[in-house]
């Protein structure tokens, strides 16, 4: 159709993956991997957001594929990878190592971080532990996991999306309403389905239904993929992302002189401006691009855009 054509122009075209696989780490988890692009290019890992979504099809199509050796994976407990949905065993700093041993399996001594929302957060927990592994950065959404940005989400997206907001509060019995968070968290961690499933699809169609500049009618399916976006969001969350407050900014002398692009929508509701900027007002390395029509999602056609832009910019790392 005409509109899909339209939709995905500024990508690039799609292409399958070159291999894939799973890659046992520490502590019984298995995580999906795949390779696409040139086998000989520059490396580049793309990093999911969430904590919880995975990798999709669309996510290769940001990057030139005569170019760059495209790396995708689903983090712990996400998309393909295995144990689905599981918070056990489940940290930043275990992440980060799982990047680790994901860089040694492909023979890797430097690659480019691409990552938006909780994908730039690891990014930089990432970066900020192997600098000497990081050829630049392209992040998109910040979000730096403070207790302001945690509060924000659960709390006061609604002065934007109020509809989305009531439904969000809704789900859960009066008795339970002042502390959404501790309340979302009981529930998504219940064995029970009848009790994590209501609760993943108020919890995602919450966050999808204000991921946008031009709010779209949502409907979340009750998925596994749902459980596992919810669930693996509300623990990080409860656990301040496993990250000591403003660690992220206090360290980031540790990137200095690494290259960074950062791509934020000017209404994002999701992660508010302020934590890019202030991101870019300590870190010499790093231009900030505010696109002026654009909230959260990544698949707007500002964001889209842009984050294409700086990947075709970045492909002068040799």
């Amino acid at each position: 159709m005409k509109g899909d054509r339209d939709f995905l122009a500024d990508l690039y075209p799609p292409i399958d993956p070159n291999r894939q696989g799973w890659l046992g780490v520490s502590d019984g988890h298995r995580l999906y991997w795949e390779e696409s692009g040139n086998p000989e290019g520059v490396p580049v890992l793309f990093l999911h957001g969430g904590p919880g979504a995975g990798c999709s099809s669309l996510h290769r199509r940001f990057f030139d594929p005569r170019h760059y050796r495209i790396v995708l994976f689903d983090q712990r407990g996400c998309g393909r990878s295995q144990p689905h949905g599981d918070v056990l065993n489940n940290t930043t700093p275990l992440l980060v190592a799982d990047i680790e041993d994901l860089r040694r399996h492909f023979g890797i001594v430097e690659w480019l971080l691409f990552g938006g929302s909780w994908g730039s957060t690891l990014a930089l927990a990432y970066g900020q532990t192997h600098p000497e592994r990081c050829l630049g950065f392209i992040l998109r959404g910040v979000f730096l996991f403070t207790r302001d940005e945690v509060d924000w989400f659960v709390n006061h997206m609604p002065r934007f999306f109020p509809e989305a907001g009531r439904a969000f509060r809704d789900h859960l019995p009066a008795g339970e309403r002042n502390d959404l968070l501790a309340a979302y968290h009981r529930r998504l961690i219940d064995p029970d389905p009848t009790i994590h499933m209501p609760a993943a699809q108020a919890w995602c169609s919450y966050e999808e239904s204000c991921s946008r500049l031009l709010a779209e009618p949502c409907e979340t399916r009750m998925s596994a993929s749902a459980l596992a976006m919810a669930r693996i969001e509300a623990h990080y969350m409860v656990n301040a992302g496993f990250l000591e407050e403003d660690q992220l900014l206090r360290n980031i002398h540790r990137l200095h002189g690494k290259q960074a692009t950062i791509v934020q929508g000017r209404y994002d509701v999701v992660c508010p401006i302020l934590s890019a900027d202030r991101l870019a007002q300590v870190w010499p390395g790093a231009s900030l691009l505010v696109v002026a029509d654009a909230g959260h999602s990544a698949m707007e056609p500002g964001i889209r855009g842009s984050l294409v832009a700086a990947t075709n910019r970045f492909r002068q790392i040799s």
